[in-house]
């Protein structure tokens, strides 16, 4: 009689005990969300999936059954021809699909009729979501946070970096959302991920966190982009200590104008992240900014950008905040001996906030 183990535990520590781990549903679903590391092999592609659905609306369940089966042993056949044929006798896999049902189970007992100490994750994906929101609202009550806080262009997440590297904590929430949280925040051919692949990527950085020590992050709005911060870790940072960077209005445009070359350089990208402002300003002031992209001017676009529409914005913020700035930094270059030298002014003032 074929047996494979079921699996509860989704720490990394339990992942970690596998070779590889195997998703075994639908492309879009996978595409949507998955387990870290996590290599797709469907036994049922989108639209098969689709087929086997409605045949089990429309016909009856035993016909999708039947048609679900075939296509099911098919797929597995092209994985084990494939993927899998270089995989050694003591191979350990790990199968799941949406819910721990059909399609998990069905590719384990294939697996296991080939030898390998195959396991299914109990109850599927859906395991793996509630372990990671569970973990997220438990873990953000816990965290001591410091904001860096600063109108845009004060090289925050440059900031963070030079942090990291001199063994600080950090949190790197645009590079989780994949967004630099403006109009002009997108990365160019980095599409954000989707709000649950968001929130796996931060449930992983927050295991990986020291809860005794503080943790640095960018402060941000409730919103990156298109994604959400999760509503625990946003209480956390609404009440978090906040460290406040201030810059001339002349050094943070040239910083902008590298940081985000990606987008300036581009008058394209530029435009379409005009658009995006434009209902919050007279069409000739869009005209104008317009031109400026496309003429290929990006330090003044940045500061006319910052001095019309980003720092009014910054500044009624600032006046709705709970909490105020516990510290102010000011800094007339934003160059890398400069953030250097702010890290370690930083680093010096944390444990008087």
């Amino acid at each position: 009689m074929l047996r494979y183990e079921t699996l509860k535990d989704v720490s990394a520590a339990a992942l970690q005990r596998f070779d590889l781990i195997i998703d075994v549903r639908s492309p879009g679903e996978y595409a949507e969300d998955h387990l870290p590391g996590a290599v797709n092999m469907p036994v049922l592609d989108d639209a098969e999936r689709a087929e086997i659905g409605t045949t089990y609306v429309q016909v009856s369940a035993f016909e999708a059954r039947r048609a679900g089966a075939a296509l099911v042993a098919r797929n597995a056949a092209k994985h084990l021809e494939t993927a899998l044929s270089d995989k050694p006798k003591r191979f350990r896999p790990l199968v799941y699909c949406w819910r721990g049902g059909m399609r998990s189970n069905s590719m384990a007992t294939i697996l296991s009729a080939v030898g390998w100490p195959v396991a299914v994750l109990e109850g599927g994906y859906q395991t793996w979501r509630r372990a990671v929101m569970a973990g997220i609202e438990a873990a953000s009550p816990e965290l001591e946070l410091i904001l860096i806080d600063g109108q845009t262009g004060t090289a925050k997440t440059a900031l963070l970096e030079v942090l990291r590297q001199k063994g600080e904590q950090m949190l790197d929430l645009e590079g989780l959302a994949r967004h630099r949280g403006s109009a002009f925040g997108g990365f160019a051919n980095a599409p954000q991920p989707s709000q649950k692949a968001f929130e796996t990527a931060l449930w992983c950085a927050l295991e990986g966190v020291d809860s005794s020590r503080p943790v640095f992050v960018e402060a941000e709005s409730a919103r990156i982009g298109s994604v959400r911060l999760p509503s625990p870790l946003w209480t956390q940072m609404k009440v978090a200590s906040r460290i406040e960077i201030t810059a001339p209005l002349a050094e943070r445009a040239r910083f902008l104008a590298t940081a985000y070359a990606d987008i300036v350089q581009d008058p394209e990208q530029a435009c379409a992240a005009l658009e995006l402002i434009s209902p919050f300003h007279p069409r000739d002031q869009i005209a104008h900014w317009r031109e400026l992209a496309l003429q290929g001017q990006p330090e003044t676009l940045a500061a006319e950008l910052m001095s019309a529409h980003y720092d009014p914005a910054y500044d009624r913020a600032r006046r709705k905040r709970l909490t105020p700035s516990a510290l102010t930094l000011d800094t007339e270059r934003l160059d890398a001996p400069s953030l250097d030298a702010l890290a370690d002014r930083i680093i010096a003032s944390k444990q008087a906030l």
